[in-house]
């Protein structure tokens, strides 16, 4: 790619980009959210059509101009977004098949379809899931798999992968990329963009890092350390990838005892009488595999999941009952979901009112808002939580992950919580944008606030937090002094192992 120039409104996303991939070779693209990754690659892909940029796409010497999509899948090239695309009440097979369905005469032969998608369903590890089963009903790793067994049916002999690992388990990681290593090996290309440099470095040959829209560089990964990348990402030396601060613990804010949760559906327990406790001024870890019951047990303390629960919860000494958010939130609870654009925030409005939704009586009387109040409120957050957007009335939507993270947090910071819950803060956001939201957590933990944190990356659980809870099917498998425990440690318990 020579010389690639992209605008959008008073927004210059790539500013005469250069970026070189050889043939057979697992290419890192690395940088901050806004860098201008995405947006380089949907101009390959040809999301962007020839005509909306300046520069030329060049493979093997001859250049190309792509109208659109299907003319860049003809040329080889197939990407997986890192939003999923999959049509959730289809089946797998539909999904791997829609828009080049195998039929004759206008009839689809789904003996050919099923058998095609075992093939593929194989292919990225998924041997226990028939390709008859609703897309929906899967979790959300499995969907990303069938993602990836979607594109890999292409016959891509040029892979693109956008943030490919972010919502899978250390296992599925390690099942994709040994797909990656295998296809490596047959001559296809692929183009690997992740914020986790432990992948890139497990990975990659080359990586090329770009920053506010500019190439930056371009090195083979031998010659170059995940501490250079990181440095050359954000522009800055991060001193410290997690600067965790000792824990001054006060008073339990939230003590649950013999704590069960029965799914709607299934009638079984996800949550099997755990009890645990976090205090003021302290960050507690949660650990565990997908599956585990992590996302059902702070969905549950925050009163947002639909199932039956049991056991006892207590607020401040005091037992307390809670059936609703809006129970929880009276109780100064808040929850920042893992899944921000869809249960966090109206990706439509702007960032002011995105950042008073919860807290409406603040700004209202009578039943109406006063907008001076609203935007004195969206003023406030932007700059203690250092939002990089250009006003308060700046589409949430447009904003990178990072900075629609802090919007998140700054909804429910409004709300006063006593106990902020962060379900995989991070998940999906660079380097740069993870430390600014540990700084945060540790400004919160300092004023007194507890911190229930949910995370999948046991370097940020063992980094960030003070002491940790692990929880495998449902079940308290130990807790940790985070300072004293190890990823071994973690894991062991995590997959069933009492390690403590």
């Amino acid at each position: 790619m020579r010389g690639i120039t992209k605008q959008f409104p008073g927004v210059k996303a790539l500013d005469d980009v250069t970026f070189t991939v050889k043939k057979g070779e697992i290419h890192a693209l690395c940088g901050e959210n806004g860098a201008g990754k995405s947006t380089l690659m949907k101009v390959l892909s040809g999301l962007y059509p020839a005509g909306t940029y300046e520069g030329d796409i060049v493979i093997n010497g001859e250049i190309k101009r792509f109208s659109g999509i299907k003319d860049a899948e003809l040329a080889g090239i197939a990407i997986i977004y890192q939003e999923l695309a999959l049509a959730k009440d289809l089946s797998i097979a539909e999904n791997l098949f829609l828009g080049k369905e195998i039929a004759r005469f206008g009839i689809i032969n789904w003996e050919k379809v099923f058998k095609e998608s075992e093939r593929w369903l194989h292919e990225v590890g998924l041997t226990d899931v028939s390709p008859e089963t609703r897309t929906g009903t899967l979790g959300i790793g499995k969907q990303q798999q069938i993602e990836i067994a979607k594109a890999l049916s292409k016959n891509a002999t040029f892979l693109i992968l956008d943030e490919p690992t972010a919502a899978l388990t250390e296992q599925e990681v390690d099942i994709l990329l040994s797909i990656l290593r295998e296809f490596k090996a047959r001559g296809v290309t692929c183009i690997y963009i992740s914020h986790k440099l432990k992948e890139v470095f497990s990975i990659a040959d080359s990586v090329t890092v770009l920053r506010d829209g500019k190439t930056i560089g371009t090195y083979d990964i031998r010659d170059i350390t995940e501490e250079k990348v990181i440095s050359l990402m954000v522009g800055r030396e991060l001193k410290e990838l997690f600067p965790r601060i000792e824990a001054k613990p006060g008073k339990v804010v939230l003590r649950a005892t013999d704590y069960t949760v029965i799914h709607p559906d299934l009638d079984r327990k996800v949550i099997d009488s755990i009890s645990f406790e976090v205090r003021e001024g302290e960050i507690l870890g949660i650990a565990g595999l997908m599956g585990a019951g992590r996302t059902e047990l702070v969905m549950s303390l925050f009163g947002s999941y639909p199932g039956a629960v049991t056991g006892r919860i207590e607020m401040d000494g005091q037992p307390v009952r809670i059936t609703s958010t809006e129970q929880a939130i009276k109780h100064g609870i808040a929850l920042v979901s893992e899944d921000r654009k869809k249960y966090g925030l109206v990706l439509g409005m702007d960032v002011k009112t995105n950042i008073t939704l919860s807290s409406l009586k603040e700004i209202s009387a009578g039943g109406v808002i006063n907008p001076n109040q609203e935007i004195h409120f969206g003023n406030e957050y932007i700059r203690s939580l250092r939002i990089k957007a250009n006003s308060v009335e700046t589409i949430v939507g447009t904003l990178s992950g990072g900075n629609q993270q802090k919007v998140v947090i700054g909804k429910w910071l409004m709300t006063k919580p006593k106990l902020l819950i962060l379900d995989e803060p991070t998940r999906g956001i660079d380097v740069g944008a993870k430390y600014e939201i540990y700084m945060i957590m540790n400004e919160l933990i300092q004023q007194g606030v507890a911190i229930i944190m949910v995370s999948s990356e046991l370097p940020e659980l063992l980094g960030v937090s003070h002491r940790i809870m692990v929880i495998s099917e449902g079940r308290h498998m130990g807790e940790f002094e985070a300072k004293q425990a190890s990823q071994e440690v973690i894991m062991t318990a995590a997959t069933g192992g009492r390690a403590g």
